[in-house]
């Protein structure tokens, strides 16, 4: 299949990479696409340049991040408890509420120009949904949506709904940002001491722990190359290096 050469995405692997200067690379990456969009406004059409796209998948330390939109109330750890577990807290500008990132969780931050493949953020957001939902179908696992909650879900509608993947964005000028965390060999126990994406009645959940064992190295990779994958399908896409 031939792909238009403004679908292309830049794809990085970060590997473990702290939560600051990971937003400091996206927002670089972001303004340098912006920069060329402007750029872009006074030249013709045949001399516009193609902006980039990247995709990038990284590993964070134990850290929470909230939204613009969140409530600190949410974080139930104060600054010693903090310290004592190993995290920090960061205010961020993405949409949604609190949530954890730390090891053993696959984050992907998608930084497209929407111009290249479509200009609505909510078929954006249900497409990072069905990028996840194909991916933990391959572990066995029925990745559902659940209406007016943004993220993967499983079990939706039922009393022990829970969700294995959050998801916040934020965009200017159709450039995204931030993305989303899917729970793969995820330390359940940091969620304790938060609100999770401001949800109080529903669980969180991992594939670890829905398949009761440690994800092995090997697997874990498995969960990234699917990601790549089910990316490129549903968005049309195709990565270069």
């Amino acid at each position: 299949m031939n792909i238009h050469p403004n679908k292309i995405v830049k794809f990085e692997d970060l590997g473990v990479k702290d939560y600051q200067s990971s937003w400091d690379y996206q927002e670089q990456l972001m303004k340098s696409i912006i920069d060329t969009k402007v750029k872009n406004r006074d030249l013709p059409d045949d001399e516009k340049i193609i902006t980039d796209n990247h995709f990038l998948l990284v590993e964070h330390p134990h850290v929470y991040t909230l939204g613009k939109s969140g409530h600190e109330e949410n974080m139930l750890a104060g600054s010693e408890k903090l310290k004592e577990i190993g995290a920090t807290f960061v205010k961020v500008n993405r949409g949604g509420d609190i949530t954890y990132h730390g090891y053993g969780q696959v984050v992907g931050y998608p930084i497209l120009d929407l111009e290249n493949f479509f200009t609505d953020i909510h078929l954006y957001m249900r497409n990072l949904e069905e990028v996840i939902i194909k991916t933990i179908a391959e572990f066995g696992l029925k990745g559902e949506r659940s209406p007016g909650e943004t993220g993967v879900w499983l079990d939706v509608g039922k009393p022990y709904a829970r969700k294995i993947c959050a998801m916040g964005v934020k965009a200017s000028r159709w450039v995204t940002l931030h993305g989303f965390a899917l729970n793969v060999n995820t330390d359940m126990r940091y969620f304790e001491y938060i609100v999770p994406c401001g949800i109080q009645d529903k669980q969180v959940t991992s594939i670890k722990r829905e398949l009761e064992r440690d994800l092995a190295p090997e697997e874990m990779e498995k969960v990234k190359n699917s990601i790549k994958f089910h990316f490129a399908e549903v968005f049309g896409a195709k990565f270069s290096h």
